[in-house]
């Protein structure tokens, strides 16, 4: 968009202390945005015994609309940083916008199990984008010496999404019917694209970088056949399988032979150059084993509600509330204190808390007070709002302009893989300690089916459930050593302010909003 001939369009100061209209305008929008796409991930994930039921599928196959959504998240994620300095920023977030709520009307209209699959993998080309061009567009707007506050902003859909997706898509299925849960995308995309195209700055392309075709090739292919085998791995119950262990190596050697072509040549689709970086570096390690504990353990938690308290989704989606609001009273303190003080300590404090809330899940049984988990979630909440948005912006803060948009796409690949194996890891030490126990299985399945416990001996439902409630302590124990570890990277992070004088001019654009 341009600016009539006699305005005087306002310029985004980024030295400034405070966070102006204009930002905060353009935050709205990738908020907005950012937090359509999240929520849809954890939204449909309540939907699948539904899709199982109304299209006459398999579980298994009914998964598919999950899986087939993440592996096109790991598809687009590395073609981001390129495509952002290809054609923009700006009309890259508009075409992802686009690209997502077509792919949610379309996932609406679906007549089978097959059509569902297609539709959700459209919908993750779009969705893939929208949070590393968010952060990109942040970043440049705000300038590095505001990128703590900035990155607070977007931490809000990343903590609101696990949160309340399971509380809407439990009331939109029961209240009205599983289209909607794709349907309330189509008024919240309609107004972040209006906004989109009047709020967004309008951005200069660099189109004289050629494009990787051979770093597509591997990496692209490889992060979808990694993630697609660890991923796996819960439905298996093991690694040592032919559907977990070939997809997943196959991957791994594509990354690896993506790596030696990266350092070889001029412009790779991701630029490993930027590990250089000290401070990136040290993120990029910090972010992986906070991801692999935190959203590991994420999925333990309303399991266990689900599972062995017998908690329906929406009362354990509301169980989770606190750690929500915990993360948002400190995300916005703690990013003005990066920005005035670094994120070292910030993220000490916050891995800190971490630690003791995880702590106290490490004792879960089948009778554990509510209050005291709730406790729990509040500290790990406080905790979580000092750690993860303050992560990033150690690894963003010392980028030059043109790196950002390669850097914001380098940590999004860090948190998508981290999940990943996070999620996977929980998953086959629970199941391996959950079997046991013969009457566990039973005793679960009898939470959502009463039937079954008919078919029990006397006092065979409270053992298993016992000894599965034990088995959720056990594993959060493995959660808690990984943020104990992290605690080692984090104490490298800076523990001051970057000086002014030191971030590279070209860090700090003069963003024109019209």
């Amino acid at each position: 968009m341009t600016s009539p001939p006699d305005s005087s369009p306002p310029t985004l100061d980024p030295n400034s202390d405070k966070l102006d209209a204009d930002v905060l305008k353009i935050a709205g929008v990738v908020v907005l945005a950012a937090i359509m796409s999240i929520l849809d991930v954890t939204v449909v994930s309540v939907a699948i015994p539904t899709f199982e039921h109304v299209f006459e599928t398999t579980y298994a196959l009914a998964a598919w609309s999950m899986t087939g959504y993440t592996l096109a998240l790991a598809t687009v994620i590395p073609l981001t940083g390129w495509a952002a300095d290809r054609f923009g920023t700006k009309r890259l977030f508009i075409t992802a916008l686009v690209l997502f709520v077509a792919g949610s009307v379309l996932c609406s209209f679906a007549w089978d199990i097959t059509s569902l699959i297609g539709f959700r993998v459209l919908q993750g080309l779009g969705g893939g984008m929208l949070m590393p061009l968010g952060m990109t567009i942040m970043t440049h707007a705000a300038g590095p010496q505001r990128i703590g506050r900035v990155m607070a902003v977007l931490g809000v859909p990343m903590l609101l999404g696990p949160i309340s997706g399971p509380i809407l898509g439990g009331w939109l299925i029961e209240s009205a019917s599983w289209h909607w849960i794709f349907l309330i995308n189509i008024p919240i995309g309609a107004i972040a694209l209006i906004a989109a195209v009047f709020i967004l700055p309008s951005d200069k392309p660099s189109p004289s970088e050629s494009f990787d075709f051979l770093g597509m090739l591997l990496l692209s292919p490889g992060l979808a056949l990694f993630l697609f085998g660890v991923s796996s791995t819960p439905n298996t119950g093991t690694v040592a399988s032919a559907r977990v262990l070939i997809p997943a190596i196959t991957g791994t050697v594509l990354v690896i032979a993506f790596v030696f072509h990266a350092f070889r040549t001029t412009h790779p689709l991701i630029d490993l150059h930027l590990f250089k970086n000290r401070d990136l570096t040290i993120a990029v390690v910090s972010m992986l084993l906070f991801a692999i504990a935190f959203f590991g353990a994420g999925i333990l938690i309303p399991s266990y509600f689900l599972q062995v308290r017998g908690e329906s989704t929406l009362h354990a989606g509301l169980l989770l509330a606190p750690q929500g609001l915990g993360a948002m009273i400190t995300m916005p303190i703690a990013g003005r204190l990066v920005d005035k003080i670094g994120p070292g300590k910030i993220v000490l404090f916050g891995i800190t808390l971490l630690a003791i809330g995880m702590a106290a899940f490490t004792q879960v049984s089948l009778d554990t007070p509510i209050l005291f988990l709730i406790g729990a979630l509040f500290v790990m909440g406080l905790g979580m709002g000092c750690t993860m948005m303050p992560i990033m912006t150690a690894a963003l803060a010392t980028l030059t302009h043109q790196q950002v948009a390669r850097g914001s796409t380098l940590m999004n690949i860090v948190n998508q893989i981290a999940g990943s194996i996070g999620t996977a890891t929980m998953s086959v030490v629970l199941t391996t300690l959950i079997k046991q126990n013969a009457f566990s299985g039973p005793a679960i399945a009898s939470q959502s089916d009463p039937s079954i416990a008919e078919k029990l001996p006397p006092g065979a439902v409270e053992e298993g459930l016992r000894h599965a409630g034990d088995s959720f302590g056990n594993t959060f124990i493995v959660a808690l050593v990984l943020i104990v570890l992290t605690l080692i990277p984090a104490s490298l992070l800076p523990r001051r302010k970057r000086p002014a004088s030191d971030v590279d001019a070209a860090a700090v654009p003069q963003v024109v909003v019209h």
